[in-house]
């Protein structure tokens, strides 16, 4: 198996080179007509160092799929690292919209100190569709510190009993376990390394996709698979059908002897949480989208800036924002980070994963709004966001 980490040819090298110096030199002639405090001036010339607004500069862009690829960024001075599992907050300008979106970080932390993230182009998707398809090596991106608790513990990691594990994943949910697999399980150009420290884990992967062509990181599995690292169950929908998750313990015998991670979409998890509770397992799990359970009514949505568009119950407050070409703050955009909170100064508005109604009115609620997410609420009639 090749390295998972690619390699720069001289020519794009090359490449590179001279389009990050075009950039500068664009950069420093823009500068010249624009007051400029003295951080401005250290940020044209050296965007990475230590003290400044954390940044990382993308080194390699690789397809995996026909819609995924993986993107290698080399982070500033300040990034404090991550645990293997974890996800970053990345802000990108897309048509001159700086934009925010949560990835998972497919490496543990690796000799050269970049960092990973593998993204999958989904419908209507300004960003991924950008990272997969239109971003440069070269181009600088805003960072945030990782985060994020879907991590194996020092226990089991370090722990001198065999420890037996099942990852469960689905789709895009296979890249943070991709992450701790191979930290576990370092690839080199020799191929998998098992080293002495992971020898006491018992790890099986039941890893779904709709067809082997769709499935991000299945030479990764294979390769694993093939050196005796993990047990690997390959699960298509195009050969095998959806996978029921009461046939699990078909798949997976000694399923009640391992503690379980679940990484995809909303319906498998919440399906995966309904059989491991009757049978009393532990289930870990991290979703990347919430799932919607409910619908509003919809409604007109205004904005601070005068802005306003027309929605429907199912559209979250976010994408309606975003369509309307306001700069929506976001994050993990499954309501778990907070980062797209906003006040509701008039209106209501439902949460889509339970119908709860929130409601500010005018004279009654506080001038300062009530604060909501909104990733994860549609309009339940007209409202205000001062955003």
């Amino acid at each position: 198996m090749s390295s998972s980490v690619p390699l720069l040819t001289s020519t794009t090298r090359r490449r590179a080179g001279s389009t990050t110096l075009r950039a500068r030199l664009e950069r420093i002639a823009n500068a010249a007509v624009t007051p400029l405090v003295p951080a401005d001036y250290l940020d044209l010339f050296n965007p990475l160092r230590a003290g400044a607004e954390l940044r990382g500069r993308v080194v390699a862009v690789t397809p995996e799929t026909a819609d995924a690829a993986t993107i290698v960024i080399r982070p500033g001075r300040d990034w404090a690292g991550h645990v293997p599992g974890q996800y970053v907050r990345v802000g990108i300008d897309v048509d001159g919209v700086r934009q925010w979106r949560a990835y998972s970080l497919t490496h543990g932390p690796r000799p050269d100190g970049n960092i990973s993230i593998t993204v999958k182009a989904v419908p209507d998707g300004v960003v991924s569709h950008h990272l997969v398809h239109r971003v440069q090596v070269g181009t600088l991106v805003h960072l945030e510190q990782a985060t994020g608790e879907f991590v194996l513990a020092p226990e089991v990691t370090d722990g001198p009993a065999t420890a037996k594990l099942l990852f469960v994943t689905a789709g895009s949910g296979v890249t943070p376990v991709v992450g701790m697999l191979r930290n576990l399980f370092p690839v080199t150009d020799s191929g998998v390394v098992r080293p002495a420290r992971s020898a006491h884990l018992d790890i099986t992967v039941v890893h779904v996709a709709p067809s082997r062509p769709d499935s991000i990181f299945i030479r990764d599995l294979e390769a694993l698979d093939a050196a005796g690292a993990i047990h690997l169950v390959a699960r298509y929908d195009d050969v095998h059908g959806l996978l029921d998750v009461d046939t699990l313990g078909d798949l997976v015998p000694d399923l009640g002897e391992r503690a379980t991670y679940a990484c995809g979409p909303g319906g498998l998890l919440d399906a995966l949480e309904t059989h491991h509770a009757a049978r009393d397992l532990v289930l870990y799990t991290e979703q990347f989208r919430p799932a919607t359970l409910v619908v509003g009514e919809g409604g007109e949505v205004t904005f601070a800036g005068g802005a306003s568009i027309e929605t429907d119950g199912a559209t979250t407050l976010l994408d309606a924002g975003e369509s309307a070409g306001v700069l929506m703050p976001s994050g993990c955009r499954m309501g778990v980070c907070f980062g797209c909170v906003v006040p509701l100064t008039e209106g209501s508005v439902r949460d889509l994963r339970n119908g709860a109604l929130t409601t500010a009115v005018p004279g009654e609620t506080g001038p300062e709004g009530i604060r909501i997410q909104t990733c994860i609420t549609a309009a339940a009639g007209p409202c205000h966001l001062d955003v």
